[in-house]
């Protein structure tokens, strides 16, 4: 009886997870071995024989390993590894100050400001990053009216446009995983390293940090995957320059209007993501502990 009830209540899931996962999965699997048309769509196969035989079937994802994509590729994982690492070092001192600093009954306060963003679309507040940082925007106004600068500094569509927008984002999904390890933490162990002699720094580098472990990987694991795939950031508040991965698929979509090419670096993309997973998961010791 149980055992029904479970798969009951697990049905739907994965009936969602197969009609809008696996399904456009496949399809855009299927698409990346095709060819582009002359005018955007597929080319028609005459010869199926000869395109497999003569690999045309892996054209796409040899021209995804193209020398002109490698700087994109290169320059997506260095803001999403700089992007994590200032997750990292400004999530945890929060995640830290609400967990040990806080009063217990005013934790779900500091929490709800941390949570109640999300409510709003990204989209939108991305766009208000916009208006902030344009040369007519609040920082430039502000500044020059105070007078620290005569001309508006240069803060948008840009790099550093990108990180702060990707940082904004993500900082939530790094803090929270980091929190709930941190109240976790048995509070004698805190008190007997103490008692034993070691400082502050002492007891947050050989008992706190350790203990911590896994939810920092956590946290870094769901700020570094979405951030390497990310466009819409990049492309509101990045510019030309600033072309990401994740643009680049894009692009070969609404623009190029090639579906082929764009869904082969989707999987190659797919394929980088699962690596990093699988490498977490022996990491992690062979399971997937989130906390």
């Amino acid at each position: 009886m149980k055992g029904r009830i479970y798969w009951l209540f697990l049905v739907p899931s994965v009936l969602v997870l197969i009609v809008f996962f696996l399904f456009p999965l496949l399809i855009m699997f299927y698409y990346s071995f095709l060819q582009r048309g002359v005018y955007g769509g597929f080319e028609p196969i005459e010869n199926l024989k000869e395109y497999i035989l003569n690999f045309l079937w892996l054209k796409n994802y040899i021209r995804v390993f193209d020398p002109l994509y490698i700087p994109i590729y290169l320059r997506s994982i260095y803001i999403a590894f700089l992007t994590t690492l200032i997750c990292l070092f400004l999530g945890y001192p929060v995640a830290y100050y609400i967990a040990f600093k806080v009063k217990p009954e005013r934790k779900i306060l500091y929490l709800f400001f941390i949570i109640v963003p999300l409510w709003t679309s990204f989209l939108i507040r991305t766009y208000a990053w916009i208006l902030i940082l344009r040369d007519e925007g609040l920082v430039n106004l502000f500044l020059m009216k105070i007078g620290l600068i005569n001309k508006p500094l240069p803060l948008l569509y840009n790099e550093f446009s990108v990180l702060l927008g990707l940082v904004y984002g993500e900082l939530p999904f790094m803090i929270l995983p980091i929190y709930a390890s941190l109240e976790r933490i048995d509070i004698s162990l805190i008190e007997a390293s103490k008692d034993l002699g070691a400082d502050e720094f002492g007891t947050l580098k050989r008992v706190i940090l350790p203990l911590t472990l896994p939810g920092i990987i956590v946290g870094v694991v769901i700020v570094f995957i979405p951030t390497l795939g990310s466009f819409i950031v990049s492309d509101l508040l990045g510019g030309a320059k600033s072309m990401l991965v994740g643009n680049l698929i894009q692009n070969q979509f609404m623009i190029a209007r090639d579906k082929p090419f764009g869904s082969a670096i989707a999987f190659v993309l797919s394929a980088f993501v699962l690596l990093l997973l699988y490498i977490y998961r022996k990491f992690s010791g062979g399971k997937f502990e989130v906390l």
